[in-house]
C-alpha cells in the first residue's frame, strides 16, 4: 500500500465515489417515496428515535475509531433525505412568502435616524439619500415607530459592525415592528477623541460615547484611568461635552460631531481596527425590490433539539443558496431565533424552493426583505 502513488489512490477513491453516487441516487428516490407515505398517513417527517437507530447501526459497522466521522456522515445523509422529502411535499405549493414590491417614495421624502446631527446614523442617511428631510430620533425604537406610523418614509439604523458584530436591539425591533429591509450600505467609522478647545490629553478624566464606540476603541482606551460614561449615541456624547465646557471631559465620535459642537480633535482615528465599518439598513413599512435585488434576509426559529438548525440549512445547500451571514438571538427558555442573509432574489425559483422547504421544519420563518446594497443615492 505504501508504494501506491497518489494518482492510484485517487483512482480507487473515484471508483468508490461512483458507486456511492448511484446508491445515493437510489436513496433519494426512496426518500421521495417515504415522503408520500408519510403524507398519506399523516406521519411526521422527523423521527428522532429512528434517526438514533440508524446512527447507532452505522457506528456498529464502521467501529468506534470512526464514530465521529460516521455520525457526521449519516446525519448529513439523513438531513439531505429529509430535505428531499420536503421538496417532494412542498415544492408544488403556491405558498405566500412575501408581498409584492411597492414603488420607492420619491416626493416629500423623510428619513428618520437615531441620534443627533453628527451621528454615524446621520452620515449613513446622507450617504443613502439625496437631500432628504432628516428626522433625528432619541432611540432606535423611535425610528421604527416613526416608520410604522408613516411619520417617516424610511428609517436608517445600524445592524452590524465589522469588529463588534451584530446589534441585537435592532434585530429585536425588526421582529417587534415587522418593518421591511429595503436597502443597506456600509459606512467607514473613523472615531476621534474630542474635547473643548485648549484641552490636552492629560486633562481628560471622563469620556462619553455609545458603548459600541468604547468597544471599537478599546486599544486606545486600555491603560487610561478614565471614567467611561455610556450615551445613547456618539453625537449625544459630543453634545454633552460641549455643554459642560470642562477640560476633564471628552467624547468619542465623528469629526462631524466635533465640528458641529465646536470641539477640538485631541486624537484622530482611534478605532482599534483601521478598517472599522458599520452596516446600516434602510427600513420601510412596505417591501421594495427589483429583479436586480441580490440579498434576502429571513428570520426563523427552530425546534429545541439536536440537528434542528441543520434541517433548516440543508434546503439552502441543496438549492445552491449561499448564506452570507447567520446571527442568533436568545429568546425565552434557552431557545434561539436566527437571522440569516442569503444571496439571491426572492423571485428566484431556487430561493422559493429553499424557503418553502426550510419553513416546513421551522417554528416560524419570515422574510424580512429583498434588497441590494445602495450604491447610488435615492
Amino acid at each position: 500500500m505504501s508504494n501506491e502513488s497518489l494518482k492510484d489512490l485517487r483512482v480507487k477513491i473515484d471508483a468508490i465515489d461512483q458507486q456511492m453516487m448511484e446508491l445515493f441516487r437510489q436513496r433519494m428516490e426512496l426518500a421521495g417515496d417515504v415522503a408520500v407515505i408519510k403524507r398519506d398517513n399523516n406521519i411526521s417527517l422527523i423521527d428522532p428515535a429512528r434517526e438514533a437507530e440508524v446512527v447507532a447501526s452505522a457506528i456498529a459497522q464502521t467501529g468506534e475509531e470512526l464514530k465521529g466521522e460516521t455520525t457526521a456522515f449519516v446525519r448529513s445523509l439523513m438531513g439531505l433525505s429529509k430535505s428531499r422529502q420536503r421538496k417532494v411535499l412542498y415544492n408544488d405549493a403556491n405558498e405566500y412568502f412575501f408581498p409584492d414590491p411597492q414603488t420607492p417614495v420619491a416626493e416629500s421624502l423623510t428619513v428618520a435616524y437615531q441620534g443627533l446631527p453628527g451621528a454615524w446614523c446621520e452620515q449613513a442617511a446622507m450617504q443613502l439619500f439625496s437631500s432628504p428631510a432628516l428626522n433625528a430620533m432619541e432611540t432606535f425604537e423611535d425610528v421604527f415607530i416613526a416608520v410604522k406610523d408613516r411619520k417617516a418614509s424610511y428609517g436608517v439604523v445600524p445592524i452590524e459592525n465589522s469588529r463588534t458584530g451584530g446589534i441585537g436591539e435592532v434585530y429585536d425591533l425588526l421582529r417587534k415592528y415587522g418593518c421591511y429591509i429595503v436597502g443597506q450600505t456600509w459606512v467607514s467609522i473613523h472615531h476621534c477623541l474630542m474635547a473643548v478647545p485648549g484641552t490636552k490629553l492629560e486633562d481628560v478624566r471622563e469620556v462619553y460615547s455609545h458603548p459600541q464606540g468604547f468597544l471599537q476603541c478599546r486599544n486606545f482606551l486600555r491603560g487610561r484611568a478614565w471614567d467611561l460614561t455610556a450615551c445613547r449615541n456618539t453625537s449625544v456624547g459630543a453634545e454633552l461635552v460641549a455643554q459642560k465646557q470642562e477640560k476633564r471631559c471628552a467624547a468619542i465620535g465623528s469629526r462631524r460631531a466635533a465640528q458641529l459642537n465646536g470641539l477640538a480633535v485631541l486624537a484622530p482615528d482611534i478605532a482599534t481596527d483601521e478598517h472599522n465599518k458599520t452596516r446600516f439598513i434602510v427600513i420601510a413599512d412596505h417591501p421594495e425590490y427589483t429583479a436586480a435585488s441580490d440579498t434576502v434576509s429571513v428570520i426563523f426559529r427552530t425546534a429545541h433539539r439536536s440537528g434542528a438548525l441543520c434541517d433548516v440549512l440543508f434546503p439552502l445547500m441543496a438549492e445552491g443558496i449561499n448564506m452570507k451571514r447567520l446571527e442568533s438571538r436568545p429568546v425565552a427558555d434557552s431557545r434561539y431565533i436566527f437571522f440569516c442573509d442569503l444571496a439571491g432574489n426572492i423571485n428566484d425559483d431556487s430561493m422559493k424552493a429553499a424557503l418553502r422547504q426550510a419553513a416546513s421544519c421551522c417554528g416560524f420563518l419570515e422574510v424580512l426583505g429583498c434588497y441590494s446594497e445602495v450604491s447610488e443615492q435615492r
